[in-house]
């Protein structure tokens, strides 16, 4: 028997050891995750300058596994290869004086750490352009007449103001400052770095720009960074600022609190609505709209409290991270305007804004949405919607607004709403106009803007709202039901196909319009108004929806041609609007956009 015991004894020994080996083997087995692979962040992505100038990068490397290497290619040749000791961060600096090139090269240099485990970072890349013009760094307060010439590439670094605003923190009452741009000229704003702003060129009140290019000869702001390299939201915007009125203050400040205060001021002048800021012609602004504060970005081209004397024709805002025009107060009147492939709304207009617009076109892409909702028109008197005066009723006439959405089968980003969201006890007129390709057509938003509408303060006049052929059962995504087809209150059904809210329908509203729906109201036989089933019956040009060069005239025969007594029924339309003109859409039989335009400025060389 104590032998048995003492078996059982040495088995549950043996088994106890056993099981301590197990769980140390295991405990061994369990080893803490490998560290991550090397990461790379540069100080800067591209540089541009002459033959001879420095260019320079700080590549700052953080290795958690030990760096062992870091390897520099110079358009993929061998350039610098630099060993490490095991750091788990470092900074390398690459210096480089530009050679003798042609101008246009551009030497790419990439960059790829290596830690003691193996792992490689991903590459990293520095583009220098060899430009052919000297590149002028601008920054803060422009405080005497300057002119900018053709000859040399002005980058902008931070703010920059045409004179200054004693109502800006650290600021001082500068006035009379005239900034003259001649044609050619190209401006790069500076991207975001560390404490510096995006470069952004503000104009502010009592000060002026002169930028008059011609169409054959444009004035371009963009994007610093290299040709493949440039993005929506590269730098910060034109922001213009006068002393017109507006209907929230008389020292009005943008959002963003940047300092571009706008209205009358404390001072008025004594015409305030006749304000001149200058003159913008044949201008175009790329890739715009670096955030200022989280939601608060700055628009391809802002006007605040702009006046009437001020001259803006013939300007393009492509690929702005936010709005491509937004005009906030004033009186300013503008002609021939593109906003193309923007992320937020093509023509956003609040803070009580009276003045024309005449030509003007939108066009979308199918890909390119904002969070907040992406509309054609968005239209406010203000952000809450009060019966603050001047109410925001400027005029719109011979617009063409092309959604992203060019056929039933194309899948387009969920967060695009409205070809216009007309909301917040707004007075806007809108005359000869076509929208189409949009989930929605035309949103009546708030009890009294529905008043407004019943008043005949709002207006759409010879309007056609034009569906996407067999999207849905009503052209805007929607089944064919007598519910989706005529929305008199949001949210309707479940059964509408577009993921959002509000969503499917041609005409819609929170209410009705003096006891008639919206598409009866819209339908009035002496507005001139139409519904079309699908946009190709228009005669508008499949090109308008395609990247490249779209074919902007209608096709002969189109029934947006040839319209006989076309403004008769548009009262608001003064002596501002060239009334020989019977076309509905932004063009005829000319095509104003030859010349200036750029529909691919990504891979354009400015240097």
């Amino acid at each position: 028997m104590k032998k048995t015991l003492f078996n059982r004894l040495n088995r549950a020994l043996a088994a106890g050891l056993a099981l301590g080996a197990v769980v140390w083997i295991s405990s061994c087995g369990s080893d803490d995750p490998e560290p991550a692979a090397p990461s790379l962040t540069l100080s800067a992505t591209s540089f541009s300058g002459l033959v001879g100038a420095d260019a320079s990068v700080d590549v700052t490397i953080s290795a958690p596994g030990g760096l062992a290497s870091l390897t520099v290619l110079k358009n993929g040749a061998a350039f610098d290869n630099k060993t490490y000791a095991g750091e788990t961060t470092a900074t390398y600096s690459l210096d480089y004086t530009i050679e003798s090139a042609t101008a246009g090269t551009v030497f790419n240099f990439t960059f790829q750490a290596v830690d003691r485990n193996g792992k490689s970072s991903a590459i990293a890349n520095y583009a220098v352009t060899v430009s052919s013009k000297e590149i002028v760094v601008v920054s803060g307060v422009i405080n005497s007449s300057v002119t900018w010439t053709s000859d040399k590439i002005y980058q902008l670094s931070g703010y920059v103001r045409v004179g200054d605003d004693s109502k800006r923190s650290g600021g001082t009452d500068i006035t009379g400052v005239v900034l003259t741009i001649q044609p050619g000229t190209i401006i790069q704003g500076l991207p975001k770095s560390g404490t510096t702003p995006p470069g952004t060129l503000i104009v502010q009140r009592g000060n002026q720009i002169i930028a008059n290019g011609t169409a054959d000869n444009p004035i371009v702001f963009t994007s610093s960074k290299a040709p493949g390299l440039r993005n929506p939201g590269d730098w910060g915007g034109l922001v213009i600022v006068g002393r017109a009125t507006n209907n929230q203050s008389a020292n009005a400040e943008l959002e963003g609190n940047y300092g571009a205060f706008h209205g009358v001021g404390d001072t008025p002048i004594a015409d305030p609505d006749n304000d001149n800021s200058g003159s913008l012609r044949y201008v175009r602004i790329e890739f715009a709209g670096t955030p200022i504060n989280p939601n608060q970005e700055v628009n391809a081209l802002t006007l605040g409290s702009v006046g009437r004397a001020t001259t803006v024709e013939y300007v393009q805002c492509s690929f702005g991270l936010d709005d491509a025009f937004e005009f906030f107060g004033g009186t300013v009147n503008a002609k021939y305007l593109m906003a193309y492939r923007g992320l937020d709304d093509d023509f956003d207009v609040d803070n009580g804004w009276s003045g024309n617009v005449q030509w003007a076109i939108g066009i979308r892409d199918n890909t390119l949405a904002d969070q907040s909702g992406s509309n054609g028109f968005e239209v406010d008197n203000d952000s809450g919607g009060s019966g603050a005066t001047p109410f925001t009723s400027g005029v719109f006439a011979n617009v063409t607004i092309i959604g992203p959405k060019k056929t039933n089968d194309l899948n387009i980003q969920d967060n695009f709403q409205n070809a216009a969201h007309l909301r917040r006890n707004n007075k806007l007129k809108i005359y000869n106009a076509v929208f189409t390709g949009y989930p929605n057509g035309v949103f009546i938003d708030g009890s009294t803007t529905l008043t407004n509408a019943q008043n005949n303060e709002l207006q759409l006049r010879n309007v056609i709202l034009a569906g996407v052929e067999n999207w849905g059962g009503n052209g805007y995504g929607s089944v064919a039901t007598t519910e989706e087809q005529t929305v008199t209150g949001l949210p309707f059904g479940s059964n509408a196909n577009h993921p959002q809210t509000p969503r499917g329908f041609i005409f819609a509203t929170t209410g009705s319009i003096g006891g008639n729906s919206a598409q009866t109201w819209f339908l009035t036989t002496a507005f001139g108004n139409a519904l079309e089933d699908k946009w190709t019956d228009l005669g508008l040009s499949p090109t308008l929806f395609d990247t490249g060069t779209p074919s902007f005239l209608p096709q002969s025969g189109s029934t947006l041609l040839n319209r006989a007594n076309l403004w008769d029924n548009c009262p608001a339309a003064g002596t501002f609007f060239d009334k020989t003109v019977n076309y509905i859409g932004a063009f005829g039989t000319t095509d104003w956009t030859t010349g200036w335009t750029n529909f691919n400025p990504r891979t354009t060389n400015y240097n």
